[in-house]
């Protein structure tokens, strides 16, 4: 199972529901503000952009990374926290 963190820029009208709630979905954990992560099967970098682009304005920013080795800080979360 691959760990991805997302990261997002919601611009102009920022409603963040549509996204909390399909985060939600996946069992994220929230790392920073903006940061999120979680695991999936059977899937890409790519595709999960492609997935999570729906639930955001198209003028929002959007990026999901693949990670094999993560450190941090001072954070609200960690993949620690993921079920």
């Amino acid at each position: 199972m691959a760990l991805y963190f997302l990261t997002y820029d919601l611009r102009k009208s920022r409603n963040y529901q549509p996204l909390y709630d399909e985060l939600q979905n996946f069992s994220a954990v929230r790392v920073l503000e903006s940061t999120w992560c979680f695991k999936r099967m059977n899937t890409s970098a790519k595709g999960l952009r492609g997935h999570f682009a729906q639930y955001i304005d198209s003028d929002d920013g959007l990026i999901v990374s693949e990670v094999t080795d993560w450190a941090s800080r001072k954070t609200d979360g960690t993949p620690n926290d993921l079920e």
